[in-house]
């Protein structure tokens, strides 16, 4: 923490005005930012050294506090069109972030507000004057802990209510989190990828229809969808099999999201079964991933300190190249659970960990990590390619002379 000249003419520090309080009892304190008040969750590292806004309003960050790795965070401000969430109405991700350096005047052309009056206007709490490198020890050490974050501007915590708060909140495992992020109801969505000097784009002329189904969706996936030739209808994460395949898609895409695949699945694994069993080329991602690996008979598992980051290698085994991938989950595919008729396509060169798989006998694949993020910086992009090629192929299969024959 900073020091500051007290009335009496000497030396002093400065009164705490945020703590983070972990389930274990440790209490780091330092200064408020962003909304008032406090919040419980689950707090995880992110060494990425840039996209702070993308990654502070990716919904798959609800029930988390971020601590960043990189000390210098808002210092290119916040812009509309960096917001990575699809509904507004909603917090955007993350309930709270942990700084080491305060937050300085954004220097950057596209800065529109400040990150502080930013985290102010979502309701976000912040605190910067952390020991993020010890904070970031602990967790690879211990695990990602339960904690409150707590901002009051005039210091007042009542330390032992929140060690109590730490301490009982039940975490993420068995929380399903997807109904606070979905969408409320059904949109299209047409805008296409950002170009220098032009901004996003529109699809007019799309080849494909792509069913989206929203557990936590980010709009870039969105906008890769729609720039390969797709026109995406999004639909909410409770709506059945039944409506999604009456809309006659070419293709369904499983998304993104927050909290435990097990507990969401309970609903979202029947619908994807159905689908898987209807044909259709499936793609998914992240959460999306993690779903499908249940519904083709695989298994979940809570990770130690999860993967969250833009700097993770993972090898594509069906090329043989490695991409570098922007990461985002506290949960993954047991690689060891996964049935004969579902290979593994990818896995992390850092533990090993499963982060691909694809269905033998079906126009099936997912992948753990987001391929729209661009850390490589377009290693990824190949996969939207590869969905819209499956596509492609069932819509060639169903018009040839041996599948009407066959019919």
């Amino acid at each position: 923490m900073t020091q500051a000249k007290a009335a009496s003419g000497g030396w002093s520090e400065p009164k705490a005005t945020a703590v983070l309080v972990l389930a274990d009892g440790t209490v780091l304190e330092g200064h408020g930012l962003g909304a008032t008040g406090k919040a419980v969750a689950e707090v995880c590292f992110n060494t990425a050294m840039t996209g702070y806004e993308e990654i502070l309003t990716d919904p798959s960050y609800a029930g988390q506090i971020i601590t960043f790795t990189f000390p210098h965070i808002g210092n290119v401000g916040t812009n509309r069109d960096d917001i990575e969430s699809v509904n507004l109405a909603a917090r955007p991700g993350a309930c709270g972030v942990v700084l080491h350096a305060g937050i300085t005047s954004p220097s950057n052309y596209r800065a529109a507000e400040h990150l502080d009056q930013w985290l102010k206007a979502r309701d976000v709490i912040g605190m910067a004057g952390v020991d993020t490198r010890a904070l970031t020890a602990l967790i690879r050490e211990k695990g990602m802990p339960n904690a409150v974050i707590a901002h009051d501007p005039n210091g007042k915590f009542d330390l032992d209510a929140l060690k109590k708060e730490a301490r009982e909140w039940p975490g993420l495992v068995g929380m399903d989190l997807v109904p606070k992020v979905t969408s409320a109801q059904r949109f299209t969505w047409d805008e296409t990828p950002w170009e220098w000097g032009k901004g996003y784009g529109k699809q007019t002329h799309p080849e494909f229809h792509v069913v989206a189904i929203d557990y936590g969706i980010k709009r870039n996936i969105l906008r890769l969808l729609a720039g390969a030739g797709c026109q995406v209808t999004v639909v909410p994460a409770k709506t059945d099999a039944e409506t999604i395949l009456g809309m006659k898609p070419d293709g369904v895409f499983l998304s993104n999201g927050p909290g435990d695949p097990a507990a969401t699945g309970e609903y979202a694994v029947p619908v994807i079964k159905k689908v898987i069993d209807s044909g259709l080329p499936t793609f998914g991602i992240c959460l999306g991933h993690q779903m499908l690996g249940i519904a083709v008979g695989g298994k979940t598992a809570k990770m130690h300190q999860g993967h969250h980051g833009a700097n993770h290698p993972v090898k594509d085994v069906t090329t043989g190249k490695v991409e570098i991938t922007s990461m985002n989950h506290g949960f993954a595919v047991d690689k060891d659970s996964l049935p004969k008729n579902v290979e593994q396509t990818h896995f992390s060169l850092f533990d090993g960990s499963n982060c691909g798989i694809a269905l033998k006998e079906r126009p099936v694949f997912s992948v753990q990590y987001h391929p729209e993020a661009s850390p490589g910086p377009r290693d990824s992009h190949y996969l939207f390619r590869r969905f819209v090629d499956l596509m492609r192929q069932a819509r060639d299969a169903a018009k040839s002379p041996t599948s009407r024959k066959i019919a």
